[in-house]
């Protein structure tokens, strides 16, 4: 039974593990979606989402906790100037995980995890997007071959 297992190991020891969550926090930050597996995504949802809560907060303390956890320091503005208004009257529910097939070399599962309302293209295209893009490699295609 899983009772008072609150975390997954990641199969890393506690420091690396932290450092590992860490880089992907200010990843994540910086480009707004990764990927990465589907365990790793999973676990970055609880620091990824405290780091826009700690924002929220706005005191001294809580943003010098922000710089302390983040890797790169000039995140910590792009946190509180365009982070923070986006997400002012979500009460939580920062992030989203959306599963990405397999990785080819070890068939590990894939997954990317974002933050919600971004400005990003999306990941899964509508059937108009889809019909769209279809007829370009049709038309690209049919160069290719005369």
């Amino acid at each position: 039974m899983r009772h008072g297992k609150s975390f997954r190991r990641l199969g890393r020891g506690s420091s690396h593990r932290r450092a590992l969550l860490r880089n992907l926090t200010t990843s994540l930050i910086r480009h707004e979606r990764i990927r990465t597996t589907v365990a790793k995504a999973k676990d970055l949802r609880r620091p990824a989402e405290k780091m826009i809560t700690l924002a929220k907060r706005g005191t001294p303390a809580s943003l010098l906790k922000l710089d302390s956890y983040l890797f790169d320091k000039k995140l910590v503005s792009k946190v509180t100037d365009e982070l923070v208004p986006r997400y002012a009257t979500r009460p939580g529910g920062y992030t989203r995980v959306v599963k990405a097939g397999f990785r080819s070399h070890d068939k590990a599962p894939l997954a990317y995890i974002e933050y919600v309302d971004n400005t990003l293209p999306p990941l899964k295209l509508t059937k108009e997007e889809f019909d769209e893009l279809e007829q370009k490699m049709a038309k690209l295609s049919t160069q290719e071959a005369a």
